[in-house]
């Protein structure tokens, strides 16, 4: 059993709408100019990450859910999939209006184990910035009209945000990061997306994006519901926790560290990601530095550990 932190290298996704803000941010190695994505912790086969410490160095995420199933605390069949995935993105431009499935439809129409139910937290946003979230529509016959007739700007609804926000899209939520942002988002293991809107850009090609209209009309949830969260907060010596979400597929939570904590690992794996500050982990009588743009799991099999610091994270678990 492996009783350390599993630290994780990210993989880079290049995007029509991405920038520079990664390597800005966090002093991420990016690609390009035009790096949207890093998927901090990934399983997915489009982009696995690498574990850089310890005993599986060298292998990918997704290699030690499979042969190591015994870190995440995994309970059943072996083609399982690894259920959670977190991202960074940089919205450098707009990103397409989309909308994802859930997992019924994913399993059913495009033979994929999961949905899409995501959320944001807000690292960043220029002055102005909004995102899209759902939709004006009151019935599918409204929603196919408006898509059909191009009908945007009385369909989307459009929500300003700001740096420290949090939002939860749930599949079948219409949705778009609006240019100027920065967000993690932690989402279900899945990269199905249905484009249903994108502003009539071309490819390096000069073709027009593809969009996937019939599904998107299909999959969109009729009326749009904004979602309430119940979030709850408390301190815990040095540690403020706030839960953001709690919900079907994933809890997340905002950790503010001032100081030192202990706690005890009460999920079967915990994926964390440093966005600000500087702290150490003490686990099992080992040390480890954690600085900004860090990420890594906590695995099963974790008893205590111990937080010191000044340091902000995101931390989730299934």
């Amino acid at each position: 059993m492996n009783q350390e932190p599993i630290f994780l290298k990210p993989v880079f996704q290049e995007r029509i709408w991405g920038g520079k803000k990664l390597k800005a941010l966090f002093g991420y190695e990016i690609p390009s100019e035009q790096t949207g994505e890093a998927w901090v912790i990934s399983a997915h086969p489009h982009g696995p990450s690498e574990i850089i410490n310890g005993p599986l160095a060298g292998k990918t995420l997704q290699d030690a859910w499979e042969n190591h199933g015994e870190l995440f605390h995994k309970k059943s069949s072996d083609d399982e999939a690894y259920p959670l995935l977190v991202k960074i993105l940089d919205a450098n431009d707009n990103l397409s209006v989309q909308v994802h499935p859930d997992d019924k439809f994913a399993r059913n129409v495009e033979n994929q184990p999961y949905g899409k139910t995501e959320c944001w937290y807000v690292l960043d946003a220029e002055p102005g910035a909004e995102i899209i979230l759902g939709h004006h529509a009151k019935t599918k016959e409204d929603l196919a009209a408006m898509m059909d007739n191009g009908d945007w700007d009385q369909l989307l609804q459009r929500v300003a945000v700001n740096k420290g926000d949090f939002i939860y899209v749930p599949s079948g939520t219409i949705h778009a990061i609006g240019k100027g942002i920065v967000i993690l988002e932690t989402q279900q293991s899945s990269d199905i997306t249905y484009r249903v809107y994108d502003y009539d850009r071309k490819d390096k090609k000069g073709n027009p994006r593809e969009l996937h209209l019939d599904k998107a009309k299909q999959v969109t949830n009729i009326p749009h519901q904004m979602s309430k969260l119940e979030q709850q907060s408390y301190q815990k010596e040095g540690l403020n926790v706030q839960q953001l979400v709690k919900e079907t597929y994933f809890t997340v939570y905002h950790w503010k560290l001032s100081g030192e904590v202990t706690q005890h690992l009460e999920a079967d794996f915990l994926q964390c990601s440093v966005i600000t500050g500087n702290a150490e982990i003490h686990v099992n009588n080992k040390s480890y530095t954690l600085k900004k743009g860090n990420n890594f799991i906590l695995p099963y099999g974790i008893d205590t550990y111990q937080l010191v610091g000044n340091a902000e994270l995101i931390v989730s678990h299934t």
